[in-house]
């Protein structure tokens, strides 16, 4: 009876260990594994270039993550992405075609823009989905088809070029020595890790999530959580579209195609759950990061892309069943 009784212990114990670090496993075998096969893989050059990859995903999974947590989704960040980059480049282009009226003006000037232009695409979602009770689903599927048809009126389906250097600094250069987009997703997720963790916001976030009405009995506000979570996920929409941008020297009206399916990957393969009110930020990085490793060790295998979407859909998939498998045993 004790020895049944002490295998159950370890059984248990084990099961929570895999829980809480089975991600982060995961990620240094995928890291071991190409190491092996690519001798290309732990170069510096090749690590930096994974985490500029994992950066703008990243970013976008951050602030997915709090919607998540809510027991929402964004679908519209990809488009958001593409809007915030559009309006806040036609602010600091010296292009006199793409530029509105006095541009470029100051950098701090277009980059507050763009953030507000998440901000308020972000604003929408949250007030329809916390209180109108439009399912997020709907409402986020809704300004993914909006956000794009204004971005291609606002641009006239054409580019922004000719971004100013202040601009594109935030997507090419160098903060004691740190590439800019990795240094804007460390502060994002040093900002975002002391919120959700040590915040009296973030304990909403998670009771709003987890027992929206044990929440309310208790004095949350829960319409009003909900919608600062999609505000959140829209600002950082709009930063990584400008970190975007600024990366690729221009604003392309078609950016973002389908990035929402990447930061809901990275949250979800981190172990954020979908029924809210489990997760930790420090999941959806690794999960970003893995997403990233992938991508790169394929690329660096030559294997068509088309085996990335495929990859990345198994671990979609296999997280789910995962997080689903783990209520059923809770």
């Amino acid at each position: 009876m004790n020895t049944t009784a002490a295998d159950r212990d370890i059984k248990t114990m084990a099961v929570q260990y895999g829980q809480k670090y089975g991600i982060l496993i995961a990620l240094l075998l995928v890291c071991v594994a190409l190491s092996v096969v690519n001798e290309f893989f732990l170069t510096q050059r090749n690590i930096i270039n994974v985490l500029r990859q994992a950066s703008i995903n990243g970013i976008l999974a951050i602030g997915m993550t709090f919607v998540i947590l809510t027991r929402g989704i964004d679908l519209s960040v990809g488009s958001v992405v593409a809007l915030a980059g559009v309006v806040s480049a036609s602010m600091a282009t010296t292009s006199s075609t793409a530029a509105v009226a006095g541009a470029p003006y100051a950098f701090y000037i277009a980059f507050a823009v763009g953030i507000l232009v998440g901000m308020a695409a972000g604003w929408i979602n949250g007030i329809l989905v916390a209180y109108f009770n439009v399912p997020a689903f709907v409402t986020t599927l809704g300004m993914l088809s909006a956000a794009r048809g204004l971005t291609l009126l606002y641009s006239g389906g054409r580019p922004v070029p000719s971004l100013t250097p202040e601009y594109r600094f935030i997507g090419t250069g160098d903060l004691f020595g740190v590439p800019m987009p990795i240094a804007l997703f460390a502060l994002v997720f040093v900002l975002a890790y002391f919120v959700l963790s040590s915040s009296r916001f973030g304990r909403h976030v998670y009771a709003a999530g987890g027992n929206p009405h044990a929440a309310r009995v208790s004095g949350i506000n829960v319409k009003r959580v909900r919608m600062v979570v999609y505000v959140i996920s829209g600002a950082l929409a709009g930063l990584a579209g400008m970190v975007l941008a600024a990366r690729t020297g221009s604003a392309l009206p078609q950016a973002g195609v389908a990035y929402e399916l990447d930061a809901i990957a990275a949250v979800v393969i981190g172990g954020t759950s979908l029924s809210g009110g489990v997760g930790r930020v420090t999941g959806t990085l690794i999960g970003a990061l893995l997403i990233s490793v992938v991508n790169n060790g394929l690329d660096l295998m030559g294997v068509e892309s088309y085996y990335q979407q495929v990859i990345k859909g198994m671990l979609i998939v296999a997280a789910v069943m995962l997080d689903q498998a783990r209520h059923k045993h809770a």
